[in-house]
């Protein structure tokens, strides 16, 4: 018995080292990759999953009454028990013209529709960057902890529907939850618009305590001139290309002319002014520029909120100093953290189409000229350059990096842009003299 007593000493010995000996392992491990800073994604326009109930409506008897459907792009499994026409409908907004109520509160959704963002916060609610998450991923972030989706209602502007303090919730959270670490921002295409309005709305102190950097990869800041003629051929959601029935391009014009994002989207005058064609009418001969919105939006057929909508939102997101028409209640228009920005280069892109004349709702004529610009193939070199007046930011990091022959979509999963996102995003940041 002594000596099974020993050996049972020995072995309960033997055991303990092993498992200290894999405590430091697994310490070890952990110390071979370092804490990652969380990054918070801001997707582009129409890639966060809105899920759309339906109870009894009364807006097209030809449409399901009621149920329910997933609108995203690129959703694999589009429903099947409503068309896209019927999504449309359902999904333009309603507007109030009582000049009384604050302009964000003039806009509703359809009687008996409901919109809501699916798995908000999650990677899931944004399937389309997956490529973008399993970089992240193998790198050493960790989906849903160090890398969150901060999404947002496509049609809404970042004045709406809660997104700032929904925003700054989510960030506060991913910071707690990877060891008080502040957080880099990414954003791609219409994201970086959300994203800058949250840093122009948010004070210095917020943003020293809880933001590493900014990482916009295709910003629309000034808008692009391609959204002034979705307001009369529509732009099928679905498959993100010009509808080929003229019931899909009404359902969805009169969708974009209600959603105050498109006007938010469309080139803005303050920086283009009269420098691309966006719009040529080929019954009367007449091109219109930027610098000409207000004719486009007061065309026959367009709703008269078309006009207010328009003056109110296009340009709404200000991204310099020096705006004499800014709104914004802040005392500047930089982002004031520093950024590492990312645009493409060397493709043709379109800025302008011809029409056969302003009707809304028509089917886009392919024979009639077009109109480009050097650009990523989705916004054009006066969108990509613009942001460089961050260059003026007087103390914060500012690069602009120029990626020749890359499209827009395909920035957000460029090898070379994801490894510069990964070091920037590990960077210290700069300390500004307050």
């Amino acid at each position: 018995m002594p000596a099974f007593r020993c050996l049972c000493r020995l072995l309960a010995a033997l055991l303990l080292s092993v498992a200290t000996l894999g405590v430091f392992a697994g310490a070890a491990a952990a110390q071979a990759i370092p804490p990652r800073t969380p990054i918070v994604l801001f997707p582009a326009f129409h890639f966060t999953r809105l899920l759309v109930n339906v109870q009894n409506q009364q807006v097209d008897p030809s449409c399901p009454a009621s149920g329910s459907f997933e609108d995203w792009y690129p959703n694999p499994t589009p429903s099947a028990t409503f068309s896209r026409v019927c999504m449309d409908k359902l999904m333009t907004l309603r507007y109030d013209g009582d000049p009384s109520l604050p302009m964000p509160d003039r806009f509703s959704n359809q009687q008996g529709v409901t919109v809501a963002m699916s798995d908000y916060g999650k990677t899931a609610s944004a399937p389309a960057y997956e490529q973008m998450y399993a970089s992240l991923e193998q790198a050493g972030w960790r989906r849903d902890v160090s890398i969150r989706v901060a999404g947002y209602d496509s049609r809404l502007t970042p004045d709406m529907g809660g997104f700032l303090s929904r925003t700054r919730h989510l960030i506060e959270k991913t910071y707690a939850a990877n060891g008080n670490r502040r957080v880099h921002l990414v954003g791609h295409s219409n994201g970086p618009l959300y994203a800058q309005y949250l840093l122009t709305h948010s004070s210095e102190s917020w943003k020293r305590k809880y933001i590493q950097g900014f990482t916009p990869i295709a910003g629309n800041f000034p808008g692009q001139g391609a959204m002034y003629g979705y307001l009369f051929t529509g732009l099928n959601l679905t498959t993100f290309t010009l509808p080929d029935t003229q019931e899909i391009a009404e359902s969805s014009a009169r969708m974009l002319i209600s959603a105050p994002s498109t006007y938010m989207s469309a080139a803005a005058p303050s920086t283009f002014g009269t420098d691309e064609v966006v719009i040529a009418d080929a019954g009367t001969g007449k091109q219109y520029t930027p610098a000409d919105y207000h004719a486009l939006v007061t065309a026959p057929g367009m709703p008269p909120e078309a006009a207010e909508i328009a003056d109110y939102y296009i340009g709404f997101v200000r991204f310099q100093d020096g705006d004499p028409t800014s709104i914004l209640p802040t005392s500047t228009n930089l982002p004031n953290v520093d950024v590492y920005a990312e645009k493409g280069s060397g493709i043709p892109t379109l800025v302008g189409v011809t029409l056969h004349d302003l009707t809304v709702g028509q089917v886009f004529d392919s024979a009639l000229p077009v109109f480009t610009r050097d650009g990523d193939g989705n916004e054009e070199d006066i969108t990509n350059n613009a942001i460089q007046v961050w260059s003026a930011m007087p103390c914060h990091h500012f690069t602009l990096t120029d990626n020749s022959g890359l499209d827009h979509f395909s920035l957000a999963f460029d090898s070379a842009v994801l490894s510069r996102l990964m070091v920037n995003a590990q960077k210290t940041p700069t300390v500004c003299q307050s």
